[in-house]
């Protein structure tokens, strides 16, 4: 699995099972396997996840989506490891997760994860999402390693069953 940075969308897709309309992340900018990843998700007006509801009636991206989106860095920094290509990242909890300010179209996110703790099949991380540097959204992420994907060769290509 080539890691050449930046990892555009296409390559996001060889790495997690999410397709469109739940890959919430278009780049990939840095990656330290095991340690530290950043991201980058432009927000338009045709996102399928935008709010109308706020009180400003400017539509905004739900906490919650943006929250999956870090879940979705994470996973593709415990990827980045050789020896958990063929594994399923599972979230497994959210803790003291903060939703600060509100996030519209023409927004760049920019989510980073760092690895808290790490062990063979489940680990910690803490995520961020920012918008001009301000923190729009932080947390505590715990997750677990599954066993090999099915239908997924070791390569990492997809491959079909007789």
């Amino acid at each position: 699995m080539d890691l050449t940075l930046p990892l555009d969308s296409t390559a996001i897709e060889r790495i997690l099972p999410h397709r469109y309309p739940f890959l919430l992340v278009d780049r990939i900018i840095e990656v330290e396997v095991d340690k530290r990843i950043v991201g980058i998700k432009t927000v338009s007006l045709n996102d399928p996840y935008l709010s109308h509801s706020t009180t400003a009636g400017a539509p905004s991206l739900p906490p919650t989506i943006l929250t999956e989106a870090i879940a979705q860095v994470g996973a593709i920094m415990i990827l980045a490891n050789p020896e958990n290509r063929q594994r399923l990242p599972l979230l497994t909890g959210i803790q003291r997760v903060r939703y600060r300010r509100a996030v519209h179209p023409g927004d760049i996110v920019v989510f980073e994860a760092k690895v808290v703790r790490l062990r063979r099949r489940m680990g910690i991380f803490k995520g961020s999402a920012k918008v001009n540097g301000r923190v729009v959204v932080e947390g505590t992420m715990t997750f677990a390693l599954a066993s090999p994907r099915p239908g997924h060769a070791e390569d990492g290509s997809s491959e079909t069953k007789a």
